[in-house]
């Protein structure tokens, strides 16, 4: 089982050309966001509910379980 976000798609459509700005208004590194969003490393539960308040979506809306 994998676990792919979605972070791509969300900071697309919330219009946000680069990581790094979207990286700053999550209140996160843009180091740690790119790792993220290219599903190199994973964000914690608390993270990734900071970021679901923030972007105004469920953590469903964020995250899609693969299973292999």
């Amino acid at each position: 089982m994998s676990i792919k976000n979605k972070l791509l798609d969300i900071r697309l459509e919330m219009g946000y050309k680069f990581q790094k700005d979207f990286a700053e208004f999550l209140g996160i590194s843009p180091y740690q966001y790119n790792r993220y969003e290219k599903n190199v490393s994973q964000p914690s539960v608390e993270i990734l509910y900071n970021i679901s308040k923030k972007i105004n979506k469920k953590i469903e809306d964020i995250i899609e379980v693969e299973e292999s």
